[in-house]
This record gives C-alpha cells, sequence and structure tokens, in this order.
C-alpha cells in the first residue's frame, strides 16, 4: 500500500490518539505539608508508530521538522471561553499549576506535563477534585493568544481518567478509589480509540509515583512496591490490566 498520508492527517491521528499515552503520576509530600503533583502524558511510542504510515518525503517537510519545547502557565493556555466559567477558586488554582508541551517529531517525541504545587492537604484534595473538571471542557492550542502550544489538544482525552477516581486526602492518609460508574463510562467513550490503538500495537502503560516525608504505615494495594525506607509507594500497571480489574488502581495509604 503507498504511503501518501499528508501531515495533517497524521497530526489527526495523533490528536485521537490522546488517550493512548504512557501516564505517569508523581506526587512528593514535603514536611510541611506541601505536595507537587505532575500529570505527565507521553505520546512518544503513538508517534513513533503512527510516523511509519507518511512517506520519506512527507517526513522531510518543514513542518514535520517543527521542534517546541514550550512551558506555560495552565490558566493562560485555556481558551477563554474556559477561563470566564471558573470560580475564584478554580481560576487560582489553574493560575498556580504549569503546563508543558515537548514535541519533536523527527526523534518521535511528544509529551505534555500538568504540574501544580499544593499548599497544604486541602489545597491538595481540591486540586485533584478540580483539575480534571476544568481540562474536561478545554482544548489547549493556537489561539488567538499567540502560538503558545504547537498543535490543538483534546484536554478532554488527556484528563478524562483522572475523573473516574475519588479522593480522600488528608495530614496522614492518601486515599483513591476508582469509581466503576465513571470508568466504564470512560471505556465506552473512548472505546474506537481504545481499540485502534491494540490494533497498532500501543501499549498504555500506567505508572504512579507517591514520595512521602514519613514512612507509610500502612498500604492496601499488593501490587504497589514499597521501597525499604517505607517512604515511597510506585504502582505500575497498564490500561489492558485496568480494565480487566478496575479496582487495581486503587490506593489507600496510610502514613
Amino acid at each position: 500500500m503507498k504511503k501518501i498520508y499528508p501531515l495533517a492527517f497524521l497530526l489527526l491521528l495523533i490528536c485521537c490518539l490522546t488517550s493512548c499515552v504512557d501516564i505517569e503520576e508523581s506526587y512528593n509530600f514535603k514536611a510541611d505539608g506541601s505536595c507537587s503533583v505532575v500529570y505527565g502524558f507521553d505520546m512518544s511510542h503513538a508517534v513513533s508508530i503512527l510516523k511509519n504510515l507518511m512517506s520519506d518525503s512527507l517526513q522531510a517537510t518543514p513542518q514535520f521538522s517543527m521542534v517546541k519545547d514550550t512551558s506555560l502557565n495552565f490558566y493562560s493556555a485555556l481558551p477563554d471561553s474556559t477561563q470566564q466559567k471558573l470560580s475564584p477558586e478554580e481560576a487560582n488554582m489553574a493560575k498556580s499549576s504549569n503546563l508543558s508541551v515537548k514535541m519533536n517529531l523527527k526523534e518521535s517525541i511528544m509529551k505534555i506535563n500538568i504540574s501544580h504545587v499544593a499548599k497544604n492537604y486541602a489545597d491538595l484534595q481540591y486540586y485533584l477534585d478540580h483539575i480534571s473538571k476544568i481540562s474536561m471542557n478545554s482544548r489547549f492550542g493556537n489561539s488567538a493568544k499567540g502560538d503558545n502550544v504547537p498543535l490543538r489538544f483534546d484536554s478532554q482525552q488527556l484528563m478524562a481518567g483522572q475523573d473516574y477516581y475519588n479522593y480522600d486526602v488528608t495530614p496522614h492518609k492518601f486515599y483513591r478509589v476508582i469509581d466503576k460508574a465513571k470508568f466504564n463510562a470512560f471505556l465506552k467513550k473512548t472505546s474506537s480509540t481504545l481499540a485502534m490503538a491494540k490494533a497498532m500495537l500501543i501499549d498504555m502503560p500506567y505508572k504512579v509515583v507517591l514520595n512521602f516525608a514519613h514512612p507509610v504505615k500502612k498500604i492496601n494495594n499488593n501490587k504497589a512496591i514499597l521501597s525499604a525506607d517505607r517512604k515511597h509507594v510506585t504502582l505500575i500497571t497498564n490500561i489492558d490490566e485496568v480494565m480487566k480489574d478496575p479496582s487495581i488502581m486503587n490506593l489507600k495509604i496510610d502514613f
């Protein structure tokens, strides 16, 4: 079959496959009660596979050679229509968060990070409860605000998974339990995308890393790995495992 797909088609496929990513969540708890949170979305593997659909001539175009390494305030990346709908609390949360995009298609690099520093446990609880709700109604990308982000990313796909968790965070516990009804709705909505990814042999790893200032006293997930000093928890799985048993993502950590 001739490889006649234009660059625009590749970029469209990448955007459609934004739910087919390597996801890594990291939480770094400090002794003063603050916590830095980073959601990392790596679409590089999907890009590598999709590049095989393109001809050499298209890969040699200036557009394909474009390289971007951009960091900006999360609030400023939101469309005006989304900003206007935010409550004062949500706006402040967005303003204290950052979005970074790194893209180099020739090197099969496509990464997005959303980061936030919570001042305390109540702030962290609020962030976890609201970040997906803001992102679900937003698209980051080229707009009248300027070419801050190289492509129009559908953040609904990127953050949809975060919306099916229920959190309970206090100074001595971090509980996250999956809502099976919301998870099943997520699977139904993304079924075609997940099927496409599986057909193209695109795996979807999911890694959660939690670093605590104090030793963990108790953890309920047998798949999670607890470090020797009991201050670091790592959970590694993939979307196939989660689809078979959603409870594998449940974390109840007392520290």
